[in-house]
């Protein structure tokens, strides 16, 4: 069961519902009913699942190679290929079917066409032949925050669209830092991420420049929704932190090479703490306003 379990990627589950469940509370202004929004984190819950549990089985080959996910249950052959494929489509049907009866048509759609752009587009197209891979692949993580507004409105409307944008932008610096980290990884098994094919000090400008967009995109969301203070005060102070790492980590990659020098992970992880709290300031905003 814990094998099965872990072909979901429950970390990646739990930072895409962080940035679906405050959507609803700003859809609707307050708290949502809490039907719904069961139905919508069950049914997004088992759809980045399915999504996750087939990105393993297409990915097995390089997985068996690299220290991050070697430990994995396909490379570890605790789960065949064809039970895990059975188990991902599953996920994403159930997904579809409750999404579809007890939220509505259009963020099942939403939700379905999230999870076959991440496993065709990124997963099977982009991953192993550009670099530009998770600048574009990362879109399928972005859908969450249309699915947590139609979820509650039904349709769709600006403010879902620049959290879209904020999380689209937050996506490169936030796997680049990884990336940079297990840059051997990458490079034993061809895949092209940036950290592997250019210089750290690339990287990071890279870095800082999409960090910057991340943050200023933020801050459309005033305008848009019409946010209180509390969202505009969040957004100013974390927005600096992550700048702040952002340039750190840039110009730690001037002075060497080496990721250990550099710690990435400590933007990887400012990065993770940014948007988490950024979306909670979304759903406090209107509760507090």
């Amino acid at each position: 069961m814990a094998a099965y379990v872990g072909l979901t990627k429950p970390r990646v589950i739990e930072l895409l519902l962080l940035t679906t469940v405050p959507v609803m509370f700003a859809a609707e202004g307050g708290v949502p009913a809490l039907g719904l929004v069961v139905a919508t984190v069950v049914g997004g819950a088992l759809s980045a699942g399915s999504a996750s549990a087939l990105n393993c089985v297409w990915d097995r080959d390089i997985d068996e190679q690299m220290r991050r996910t070697r430990r994995r249950a396909l490379p570890r052959h605790i789960v065949s290929p064809v039970a895990a494929t059975i188990f991902g489509v599953v996920l994403g049907v159930l997904a579809t079917v409750i999404l579809l009866v007890w939220v509505n048509a259009l963020s099942a759609g939403l939700a379905l066409a999230a999870e076959a752009f991440y496993l065709v587009v990124y997963t099977i197209w982009l991953k192993r032949r550009t670099t530009q891979n998770i600048v574009w692949g990362g879109l399928a993580g972005c859908f969450p925050a249309l699915i947590g507004w139609t979820a509650v409105t039904g349709e769709l409307a600006w403010p879902p669209v620049v959290l879209f944008a904020v999380v689209f932008f937050w996506t490169p610096p936030h796997t680049w830092a990884l990336a940079l980290r297990y840059r051997d990884d990458y490079a034993g098994v061809d895949v092209p991420m940036l950290p592997v094919v250019a210089p750290p000090a690339v990287v990071g400008r890279q870095i800082v420049l999409y960090t910057w967009a991340t943050v200023a995109t933020s801050f459309l969301l005033w305008p848009v929704a019409g946010t209180g203070l509390v969202y505009i005060v969040a957004a100013t102070l974390l927005g600096a932190v992550f700048i702040a790492e952002a340039h750190r980590l840039w110009a730690k990659s001037r002075q060497t090479e080496n990721p250990a020098l550099m710690d990435p992970m400590r933007l990887f992880h400012v990065s993770n703490l940014y948007l988490a709290l950024l979306f909670v300031a979304v759903a406090v905003d209107p509760l507090l306003g």
